[in-house]
């Protein structure tokens, strides 16, 4: 009877290990920054400086865009590099940027004739971003071309923790569940918050933060994993297809994420 008993223990440790999500350090790059906002696969890096200096570093060259009246960068959006957005919280304003940081369009809600008090942007598709509406507690797909609310979805009863998307998906994570959305604004999936703070997003995977912890929802998938790591004290993380970016103390770590 032990003898079961134990099988049955080691068998239940077995499948836990395997649920886990392995990563391999590949590189690490020393890299000053105030936060770091994307890299692409082709290694492209956008980062901010103390200065508020939006950053673009290629292998050979680096640009840089800065809004000095605009203050501190809220977060920046760089999943289109043809259309990349920055957010200006304290001053209720988004910037698009083209892919050489020229500033292309400049959306202030404090001057539409319907104001909208935004608390988080992210990319759409075409000339759309996703915003959430904090005084209607509702995320809404707005055309800043066309100044017209294409979706808009059903208020959240809960304090909106982070906001990710691409052309098809958003994903907004608030302090009771995560909401997975499609284009048309539908909700395709929930899942509980089980203590995620923040995420990170690229195309399939998305990368969710508890602590010192990172767990992994793949695309298509309804399983969130854990990510087993080494001990490190985690700044910001970024995912780009299966690679997981994490910077602290001035380090950027590249890993290779390996999928069960």
């Amino acid at each position: 009877m032990k003898r079961i008993a134990y099988f049955f223990f080691l068998l239940s440790v077995s499948v836990f290990a395997q649920n886990k999500v392995q990563m391999q350090l590949n590189d690490s790059t020393k890299i000053k920054a105030k936060s770091v906002y994307g890299i692409d696969t082709f290694g492209t890096l956008y980062y901010a400086t103390d200065d508020n200096t939006f950053n673009k570093k290629t292998k050979d060259t680096t640009i840089t865009y800065a809004n000095f009246q605009l203050g501190e960068i809220t977060t920046a959006n760089t999943f289109n590099p043809l259309k990349i957005n920055l957010f200006y919280k304290d001053f209720n304003t988004v910037v698009i940027l083209d892919n050489r940081l020229a500033e292309v369009f400049k959306v202030d809600f404090n001057t539409l004739q319907n104001y909208k008090n935004v608390s988080f942007v992210s990319t759409g598709y075409d000339n759309t971003l996703w915003i959430f509406n904090q005084d209607l507690q509702q995320l809404e797909l707005y055309d800043y071309k066309t100044n017209k609310v294409k979706q808009k979805t059903v208020p959240v009863q809960s304090e909106v923790l982070d906001l990710k998307s691409d052309y098809n998906n958003c994903y907004m994570l608030t302090e009771k569940y995560l909401y997975i959305y499609n284009y048309f604004g539908s909700l395709i999936a929930k899942h509980p918050n089980k203590g995620y703070e923040n995420m990170a997003f690229s195309k399939a995977q998305l990368v969710l933060r508890k602590e010192n912890n990172l767990f992994l929802l793949s695309k298509n998938s309804d399983k969130i994993q854990p990510i087993e790591h080494p001990n490190l004290l985690i700044s910001q993380f970024l995912v780009t297809n299966e690679t997981l970016y994490i910077y602290h103390d001035e380090i950027l770590r590249q890993y290779q994420l390996k999928l069960q």
